[in-house]
């Protein structure tokens, strides 16, 4: 079978939410037995989102092979259960990175280069090379942005070539819009999807089947009405109602047939009955907690949930596992000090210091490790968490008050924190960290090996900066054990402390491996000695009976 390409457009305004769309299709063509995976194409200008400030665009979203991609990619990741790779993110700069290059190259034999037909060409690369890797029977195309961006134009020119070159029956265009309900008139108005429609049609691209985001469920009437105005037949008109979850909606889309009609589109004639079982299994459990289990989560950049993403959503994928509401409080590392450290993180049953960059926040993330190591609560870092980890212990164990990172102090006299050697020669900021897949071995007797069962990993990273070598042996005098070892490298990837009840930091970001039908092992094992505490210290709340439906805010989407 030839590669089908499903492309997900977006109309009225950002923010719907087409990468849950994405995923949850996704899921829905995988349960029937499809290869399925999602390539995330973004208009801007940047070459990745990896030089970006969290505030400007969320986390960072790292995959195997090393990639700083969007977050939707840990969406994908999340619901397929696959990995994602470079190819899967394609941005404006990339592609026009790549054509500069060819030019330099004279690859174009003198030609003069323009946005037709070289950028549109090379943007239809990139949705081939996926195709040519055979290992896809559908590939879903997310376009960033919405219709009608001057930015989004040539994506849209690159479509409607592939739907004219690939022909019928091989691509789907799903346009995802607004439906907004206006309270004075007391109806939900169908005009602005209307004007979404007209304006992707004048770019010569017909949708195929319209998802419509609102606040209501869309009546016969309404759903005619947009059939008919917008050149789509009733049953390819999908309402994507609001959501308790963002895991429900893939049992949403199914319910209104999405995947049967979309398969339809593509003429992909496979009997296989969706198997869902697992999925539903697991959102029951989701939606079914026992009890509710308050963790803290230390950062700089708790303003904008975005920012620790893939953390927030690993807890809520140890829920389902546990049968628990983990409740995160969100505290920034600024506002943290000795003097308000107990009140802060007052009645928490674990707490988490998360990655970053950078000296801001620093001493409210390293008091935040003190308090947690004095009394013994369920302690995890990540990345920076790590290191302030190394550094806490550095400080106040074992004594040497001038234990610093070179990255927030470059003259320190005792770099515990020491930029790694292979990037203390590099200028350019974006693509250059310790990025993707690395190999850790870890120590038998150790907490790590207990989580893991094995003494063999390989985990992801994002950082520059490392343990020093030259120091880290004088930590394991003091009690600080280095359980897990790049093996290529001699490089710290974790430490423990074994004489608490649960203290492990990590080089890696294991939260980058957390899918919702595989949670991360770590915080798995974290999550349920959080319970445990919460248990001895009387902490667990009882959870509150749910009347009626809730609604969830847009963004949930």
């Amino acid at each position: 079978m030839s590669t089908k390409f499903i492309f997900v457009t977006g109309g009225v305004t950002s923010s719907l939410g087409k990468g849950i769309l994405s995923a949850s299709l996704g899921t829905l063509l995988e349960a029937r037995g499809y290869q399925v995976t999602i390539q995330k194409l973004d208009p801007y200008i940047n070459v990745d989102p990896g030089t970006m400030n969290p505030y400007e665009h969320g986390e960072v979203y790292v995959t195997n092979d090393g990639a700083e991609t969007d977050l939707d990619l840990g969406h994908y990741e999340r619901f397929l259960g696959i990995s994602m790779s470079q190819a899967n993110n394609v941005t404006t700069g990339r592609v026009y990175s790549e054509v500069i290059r060819k030019e330099r190259a004279g690859e174009y034999l003198g030609k003069t280069v323009q946005v037709v037909p070289h950028i549109i060409d090379e943007i239809k690369s990139w949705m081939h090379k996926l195709a040519a890797s055979d290992d896809y029977d559908i590939i879903i195309g997310e376009v960033g942005g919405t219709v009608g961006d001057i930015e989004g134009l040539p994506y849209l020119e690159a479509i409607r070539q592939m739907r004219f070159e690939l022909g019928r029956g091989n691509t789907c265009d799903i346009h995802l819009t607004l439906i907004p309900y206006l309270e004075a008139a007391g109806e939900l108005k169908t005009k602005p999807t209307q004007h979404s429609v007209k304006t992707l049609l004048s770019y010569g691209t017909q949708p195929d089947v319209l998802v419509c985001r609102s606040e209501y469920p869309l009546d016969d009437s309404i759903r005619y009405k947009l059939a008919l105005f917008c050149n789509v037949p009733p049953e390819a008109v999908i309402t994507a109602q609001d959501a308790e979850t963002i895991y429900e909606v893939p049992l949403l889309l199914q319910e209104q047939k999405l995947d049967d009609v979309v398969c339809e589109i593509l003429n992909l004639k496979n009997e296989q009955k969706t198997d869902l079982d697992e999925w539903i299994t697991f959102l029951q459990q989701l939606k079914s907690p026992k009890k509710v289990v308050e963790i803290a989560l230390v950062g700089k950049y708790v303003e904008l949930q975005d920012a620790y993403k893939s953390i927030t959503e690993s807890f809520v994928l140890c829920g389902a596992t546990h049968q628990t509401q983990f409740k995160i409080r969100l505290i920034q590392s600024e506002n943290v000090n000795s003097e308000n450290v107990a009140e802060k993180l007052k009645d928490v049953s674990g707490i988490l210091v998360g990655p970053g960059f950078g000296e801001r926040g620093i001493p409210g993330k390293l008091e935040a490790i003190k308090f947690a190591r004095e009394n013994n609560i369920p302690f995890f870092g990540i990345c920076l968490g790590m290191q302030c980890a190394v550094i806490e212990f550095a400080k106040n164990v074992c004594g040497w008050q001038e234990a610093d990172s070179v990255e927030f102090n470059p003259e320190s006299t005792f770099p515990i924190i020491d930029m790694m050697e292979e990037q203390k020669l590099i200028s350019d900021l974006g693509g250059t960290m310790r990025l993707g897949l690395y190999n850790c071995n870890i120590a038998e007797d150790s907490l790590a090996y207990k989580i893991y069962g094995t003494s063999q990993i390989q985990e992801r990273h994002r950082h520059r900066y490392e343990v020093n070598n030259q120091l880290r042996y004088k930590l394991r005098e003091h009690g600080m054990q280095f359980t897990g070892i790049n093996p290529e490298t001699d490089l710290v990837e974790i430490a423990e402390i074994p004489n608490h009840r649960f203290f492990i930091g990590t080089q890696f970001h294991p939260e980058y491996r957390s899918t919702a039908l595989l949670p991360h092992p770590i915080f798995k094992a974290f999550t349920q000695a959080c319970i445990e505490y919460a248990q001895e210290f009387g902490l667990v709340e009882e959870v509150k009976p749910k009347r009626g439906r809730k609604k969830a805010a847009s963004k949930i989407w």
